[in-house]
């Protein structure tokens, strides 16, 4: 190794959900190549073997205290393919709110509180937004995070109403949800989110939400002054966030809350410039270079075989997702992607960087506050809200889901009454994966290839910026 090349060791992470690790091969001052390693293992599927199937409904939720209902949701779905339950309409209703107020929640969350405190850092003295970061942004002190903190705590009244609690709710059932909501409750919903507006308009964005939600092009995003997301795109323009970690250009959406009619954000894959239906069945988790035992195989197929000696060539315990044995990149710029909206296919098309995924989590916070405010409007109390749940038995369910992160799956096969198999694939899962068989790297390992590394910096700025960007869960990650 010369003078012009080393190795960095960055971890474990500061402001990440779990354990991250990541190697970097640096040469001339840039990243030449990464490796991601999830090293935390939980085998929440080796716990769920030899159960009641209903038990998922109760452990799953448990995997994470941040997207807990995402795993509910994709558990009831999952028992509902296997047992052919149809939620009531009513129900799914508000099975979408409980989930969409997690996710909207979780977006803030990261660009307060996880993303933007970076920008506060004193390597970034002298520039003209520097004062204004730190400001608004310094962890544990900025006025944005304690703006921030305290919309959230407020939005939650919504679960407190329709699920009892949060996190791990039980209120997600494969007919339904578990109680109904009264008049008075969707009034109180209502005046939940006309608060919640008030603060994204006030504080996140400084303008109707709808004129974020209908910022058509990279350029007209670029223009955006006001709120701390005009702050943001300030430092993007400075930084060159554009051009920084872009992904495989491959967006995996499993279709975000399911309703009667159709999800309200639509299933597919977009790659190479076009849209194309999503076949499940194409979805493979290799093991090559994870700590795991067993083929390369579909998760209905999966199992969850731990290699308690760590042998090389692996160096996590994440398996390596692929659809069709190609990469994807999930996430808010996903759903987006794939949705069709203008502004994520112009970033996406542009290289789909550090800007374009922050960008997508901020769409995301705009799109989802109207829906939201539909759905609530459309709440009818006195309706049902379950349906009747047909009796358990033996066989397969898929249940997919959309979690702020990304995508997410859950697999089911029930044998003799007990559940004889389980897979998870996770968001972070599908980002933070190692490499395949073939030597591919994952969507985060590939997007750190290039990034600066300035000297004397051990954990480097442009990485985090990067590995955040991706927001990673990495007790989800690997259960």
């Amino acid at each position: 190794m010369t003078d012009a090349t080393r190795t960095l060791l960055v971890g474990p992470f500061n402001r990440v959900e779990g354990d991250l690790e990541i190697r970097l091969e640096v040469e001339d001052g840039r990243v030449r190549a990464a490796q991601a390693n999830s090293p935390l293992f939980r085998g929440f599927e080796r716990m769920l073997l030899g159960k009641d199937p209903r038990d998922a409904l109760t452990i799953t939720p448990r995997i994470c205290g941040i997207c807990s209902i995402s795993q509910s949701a994709a558990a009831a779905q999952a028992l509902a393919a296997l047992t052919g339950a149809r939620p009531a309409p009513q129900g799914a209703l508000a099975a979408a709110i409980l989930h969409g107020v997690e996710n909207l929640a979780d977006h803030v969350t990261h660009f307060n509180l996880f993303f933007m405190p970076d920008f506060a850092r004193p390597a970034y003295a002298g520039r003209a937004w520097h004062d204004a970061a730190v400001t608004r942004f310094t962890a544990a002190k900025g006025s944005a995070i304690r703006a921030a903190v305290e919309a959230r705590a407020k939005l939650f009244h919504i679960v407190g109403l329709l699920g009892g609690k949060w996190p791990h709710t039980l209120a997600i059932q494969p007919a339904g949800v578990t109680r109904a909501p009264t008049a008075r409750d969707r009034q109180r919903i209502r005046l939940s989110l006309a608060g919640f507006r008030r603060y994204l308009e006030g504080v996140v964005f400084g303008a109707p939400v709808e004129a974020f939600a209908a910022l058509g092009s990279r350029d007209a995003l670029l223009g955006w002054e006001t709120g701390d997301a005009g702050l943001f795109l300030r430092i993007a323009r400075d930084l060159g966030l554009e051009a920084l970690g872009r992904g495989p250009g491959r967006y995996l959406s499993f279709g975000a809350y399911p309703l009667p009619d159709g999800r309200a954000m639509r299933a597919g894959v977009w790659a190479d410039g076009q849209i194309r239906p999503l076949d499940t069945g194409a979805i493979t988790e290799d093991l090559t270079h994870a700590w795991m035992l067993g083929p390369t195989a579909h998760p209905a197929q999966g199992t969850t075989e731990p290699d308690m000696a760590m042998a090389e060539p692996a160096y996590s315990w994440c398996k390596a997702p692929r659809l069709g044995g190609q990469t994807m990149e999930v996430g808010a710029l996903a759903r987006a992607v794939v949705d069709g909206h203008p502004l994520a296919r112009d970033l996406a098309a542009r290289g789909g960087g550090v800007l374009a995924r922050i960008a997508g989590r901020l769409l995301e916070i705009a799109r989802t506050q109207i829906l939201l405010e539909d759905w609530a409007a459309a709440l009818r109390p006195g309706e049902p809200f379950m349906a009747d749940t047909p009796p358990l038995s033996d066989g397969a369910g898929e249940g997919l889901v959309e979690a702020a992160r990304g995508a997410l799956g859950h697999w089911i096969r029930v044998e003799s009454g007990r559940i004889a198999g389980y897979q998870i694939v996770a968001p972070t899962t599908w980002n933070f994966s190692p490499r395949d068989a073939a030597g591919t790297p994952g969507p985060v390992e590939a997007a750190l290839v290039g990034a600066p590394v300035r000297p004397g910096e051990d954990t480097p700025l442009a990485v985090q910026h990067i590995v955040r960007s991706f927001d990673p869960c990495m007790v989800c990650t690997v259960h």
